[in-house]
């Protein structure tokens, strides 16, 4: 592992609100700072209570833009009061104070209000595990003696997952993790056994999963205006983007005016004859579960559901698929949509959408930053002007094609 992947933490533990001491530096296996899980497990077994990282407060050290490795500070709050109070050192920190824009699953109080909801869900003790914490997500993995469970939580910009997780079941229930529970900002799922798709041995599973998401999005073409998630059609996109690339810093001239004439092209997209339905947002591989028994994969996460055109997910998925299985791809998206939506032009959408998906991405990144407190901002905080320089950087679609 390179140096600048290896991550060392640092834990300000409290309890209810009361500094008990700080932790570390430790090091843990796992780079990316939102997981957390090793941490968690080695508090709680290092105390004798159940301890879960609350929130990120700074990094030092690291490199290269990805959010990982360097050294990161958390706050982590023991649920109970640990069993020796030597044991957490001194406490050497005042208490967070409390933000506004701070997230319920790194609050105190929110954390254990959501564990309560989860438990009143499943009805059954469960063993829980914390596994992720961050800016979009408190991810917890629940055992009972049914199987595994996850509670997820997630911010307003994204209280529509449940929504989105049931209509998509209202066509097609073994597409999405089976809801058990579902309140804004707060699921409980069933697990969904399987790998993730990030390095499929050939595309036959992505294929698979283009062929029954799009299925599922012709059927709640005429439905999805229904579902209360958030309206992404492609003029409003146009006004949004237009906005954010007169006031995103760091752009040049020329690069404000190339992004302001790409916006137009969300016109030529909504010509191409799609309909407006449910879009994922997301659709990359790292979000399909493929099954174990080699059925269709299992689409995972929709924090970033919308009403909108659905070429954004067919970019999604072609541009972070293994370069070798790209065409694969993108030849199975453009014959699903010819078949539930004849007269449309999908080859073409797919086309535009490799230069607005990156400024589609700019939008959401910018309302990331816009919803989350100031230390939460170092996950995201350059990608707004990232995005936007990809897109107007990108060679224009002329030919098509996204095939070679």
């Amino acid at each position: 592992m390179d140096s600048a992947a290896v991550r060392t933490v640092t834990v300000q533990l409290t309890h209810e609100g009361r500094a008990l001491g700080r932790l570390g530096p430790f090091p843990v296996s796992e780079p990316w700072w939102c997981e957390v899980g090793e941490i968690s497990d080695r508090l709680t077994a290092e105390l004798g209570v159940p301890v879960h990282v609350l929130r990120l407060l700074r990094v030092e050290g690291a490199d290269g833009g990805a959010p990982r490795g360097g050294h990161v500070h958390y706050q982590a709050e023991a649920l109970r009061p640990p069993r020796s109070a030597q044991s957490t050192g001194t406490p050497t920190f005042a208490v967070p104070a409390p933000h506004p824009l701070r997230m319920v699953w790194a609050t105190p109080d929110g954390l254990r209000g959501l564990l309560r909801w989860a438990a009143d869900a499943l009805a059954e003790p469960a063993t829980v595990r914390q596994q992720r914490s961050w800016n979009l997500s408190g991810l917890f993995r629940l055992t009972t003696s049914e199987g595994d469970f996850w509670l997820k939580a997630v911010p307003p910009f994204a209280a529509q997952e449940g929504a989105a997780l049931r209509l998509v079941a209202s066509v097609a229930p073994g597409l999405v993790p089976g809801v058990v529970a579902a309140a804004p900002g707060r699921t409980v799922l069933r697990h969904a056994p399987g790998e993730d798709l990030w390095q499929p041995e050939s595309a036959e599973p992505l294929v698979r999963a283009v062929r029954s998401w799009v299925a599922a999005q012709a059927a709640l073409a005429g439905s999805a205006a229904r579902a209360g998630l958030p309206d992404l059609r492609e003029h409003l996109l146009q006004e949004r983007a237009r906005t954010l690339v007169r006031s995103l810093p760091g752009l040049t001239a020329d690069e404000r005016r190339a992004a302001h004439e790409l916006a137009e092209s969300w016109a030529e997209l909504r010509a191409c004859g799609l309909p407006t339905t449910v879009v994922h947002g997301d659709f990359h591989p790292g979000n399909l579960r493929g099954a174990p028994d080699g059925g269709d994969p299992v689409v995972l996460d929709f924090a970033d559901a919308h009403l909108g055109n659905p070429a954004l997910d067919g970019f999604r998925l072609w541009d972070y698929s293994p370069e070798p299985l790209r065409a694969a791809v993108a030849d199975a998206w453009v014959d699903a949509w010819r078949s539930h939506a004849p007269g449309a032009d999908p080859e073409r959408a797919l086309a535009l959408a490799r230069r607005l998906g990156p400024l589609q991405y700019a939008l959401r990144y910018q309302e990331f930053l816009d919803g989350v407190e100031p230390s939460e901002r170092v996950y995201h905080e350059d990608d707004p002007l990232d995005c936007v320089r990809a897109a107007v950087s990108s060679a224009p679609p002329s030919s098509n094609s996204l095939t070679s």
